[in-house]
């Protein structure tokens, strides 16, 4: 069965030192969870420190310490079995997330685009979000469904107008992105915001894995996404325009970046809309994203039920 389906890190991260932390926002019996993966599962911090909260995003956002704080709540919490949990995003509720687009040289490229002298950026709503393994909508509205694996930063500390050479200090950890696109509502007008954000579109996780586990920046990780045995995106985070260290530093030049925030670095070349013929994600279809060292973040692909939200 899919939810059984356990990611296997085969090629990890060159140069990476194997000190750190992978922490998820997981439900278990439907009850909401902040885990810290272990052998065989996750161990639930939340029962071991009800004061850490129950996701990753709260966890950040309870002060500087919180990265001790878990590693002690690890000691006596209790391992929640891999094959009894859900995942949820792994931020369920990013006050922030801003996405960079054309952040790939051959990606500008096959879209028609020139390579942009100053980041592209969006935003995404937190509604649009899933976690791995749930399903991933293809709306009623388009047929046009596109993939996109993206590197995700997630800010651990705040700042504003942060030097470049700061930071990377800035940074909590890394995870993967599936920026999940409807093309034609995209590419209705200039503003891309509204294909970005359909409901059940943006995949978010598994883990976050903190940056000892990873090379300097994330730099030099591969980037893949797969359909079956089609490898559909092959990139590399070493082709991005804008590092996650100067990205950092220009988006605080407007904004405060808190805790919990997201960045999107945007994709590789290959997404679907680009492709002769055309290749979008049809239902039945699993999508897998992965980034060598960070992991693998698979979802079935779904017609979206219809009818009104409740």
């Amino acid at each position: 069965m899919f939810s059984k389906c356990i990611f296997v890190d085969k090629n990890p991260a060159p140069s990476a030192r194997r000190s750190g932390m992978r922490l998820a926002s997981i439900l278990a019996e439907g009850r909401p969870i902040l885990g810290l993966k272990a052998e065989g599962g996750y161990l639930d911090l939340s029962a071991s420190d009800p004061s850490l909260g129950t996701d990753v995003g709260r966890l950040l956002a309870s002060g500087p310490q919180w990265r001790a704080r878990a590693e002690r709540a690890a000691a006596a919490a209790p391992l929640i079995p891999q094959d009894t949990l859900r995942f949820r995003p792994v931020i369920p509720h990013p006050a922030k997330l801003l996405c960079l687009g054309l952040n790939d040289a051959a990606h500008a490229k096959e879209a028609g685009l020139a390579v942009p002298a100053v980041p592209e950026v969006f935003a995404r709503v937190a509604s649009s979000l899933i976690g791995h393994r749930e399903p991933m909508l293809r709306p009623q509205e388009s047929t046009m469904l596109d993939y996109e694996v993206e590197l995700a930063v997630v800010i651990g500390s705040p700042g504003r107008r942060i030097q470049q050479t700061e930071a990377l200090n800035h940074v909590a950890g890394y995870t993967v992105f599936n920026d999940g696109s409807i093309r034609d509502y995209q590419v209705r007008t200039a503003q891309w915001t509204l294909g970005k954000n359909f409901h059940g579109t943006g995949a978010l996780g598994p883990d976050l894995v903190t940056p000892d586990e990873l090379p300097r920046g994330a730099a030099g990780l591969r980037l893949t996404t797969r359909v079956g045995d089609d490898v559909l995106q092959d990139g590399d985070t070493a082709h991005m325009i804008f590092d996650v260290a100067r990205t950092i530093a220009l988006l605080s030049e407007a904004v405060v970046l808190e805790p919990g925030d997201v960045i999107a670095m945007g994709t590789p070349a290959g997404i679907g809309f680009a492709r002769s013929p055309q290749r979008f994600l049809r239902p039945g279809e699993v999508c897998t994203v992965a980034i060598q060292g960070i992991g693998e973040l698979a979802n079935p692909i779904q017609d979206d039920p219809g009818g009104a939200y409740r």
